[in-house]
């Protein structure tokens, strides 16, 4: 866990406020620079890119970043595009919609737009997602699962997301869709991988040495299963429901935060 993140990170957990106080949106700017924030939206994930776009982009400026360059990349040869990835390299945060995290992965990975994000990752641009965009921030992601029946592991279809976050799954839309069985279920298969379940209108600020900081109006869930004792996950059928004992769970709000290599939640001072 010592190489676990390398970077800044926003993850956010969908329908994050946009026309309050707009603070998670607003930690976002502030994370990449604030009035010399320079943006980039990837709307690759949704079906309706110039309409969130631009939404995003409104708001972005409003907040007073500035400049907001909005990426509708729906398909691999943009996604290789250079002037695209130019804009990436140039820009201080990065941003990913929400949508379907599949579209993602398939559209995304390996380009020359994947490189030049991991680039600005690198140089500590903060990268931030909601709902599918934080999904994709870790190296494992689910990308489908059964949320409101008895935990098992036919309820779960995982896949590999962009990586920035390692040994770590996200879930999003957490207690507003039940979906701790899943994230159960997910931790079960390897214990060794932190679960973060993040509500709605709620991230987690994740800097560079690892610490996971809650923002917003609800709570983040964290999985940890390292010291798991039993589970039956290995040896269940399919439709079988999930045992699992000595799992240890902690629930987060605003002004508390996790540190991912001590794997250790504390107040903030």
């Amino acid at each position: 866990m010592d190489d676990k993140v390398s970077g800044n990170l926003l993850i956010i957990g969908g329908n994050e406020d946009k026309q309050g106080d707009c603070l998670i949106l607003r930690k976002f700017v502030k994370m990449a620079g604030g009035r010399q924030a320079k943006i980039a939206v990837i709307t690759t994930a949704t079906e309706r890119p110039r309409e969130v776009g631009d939404e995003y982009r409104s708001i972005f400026l409003d907040l007073g970043a500035e400049s907001v360059d909005i990426l509708c990349v729906a398909d691999r040869a943009a996604a290789n595009d250079r002037h695209r990835s130019v804009e990436i390299e140039t820009s201080t945060g990065v941003f990913f919609t929400g949508g379907d995290q599949l579209r993602i992965t398939s559209i995304l990975g390996g380009s020359n737009i994947d490189r030049a994000i991991r680039r600005a990752y690198q140089r500590r641009a903060v990268i931030a997602g909601t709902s599918a965009g934080a999904s994709v921030m870790s190296d494992t992601m689910i990308i489908n699962g059964e949320s409101s029946d008895t935990a098992k592991k036919s309820n779960l279809s995982m896949a590999h997301g962009i990586g920035l976050l390692e040994q770590v799954v996200i879930d999003q839309h957490f207690a507003q869709r039940g979906r701790i069985n899943r994230l159960l279920a997910a931790v079960a298969l390897n214990p060794y991988v932190i679960g973060m379940g993040i509500d709605e209108d709620t991230a987690i600020a994740v800097s560079d040495n690892a610490v996971c900081e809650v923002v917003g109006s609800q709570t983040v869930t964290v999985i940890d299963g390292k010291n798991i004792m039993f589970t039956n996950i290995s040896e269940s059928q399919p439709n079988d429901p999930l045992a699992i004992s000595n799992v240890l769970i902690h629930i987060l709000p605003t002004g508390y935060a996790f540190d991912l290599k001590r794997r250790q939640p504390y107040l903030c001072e």
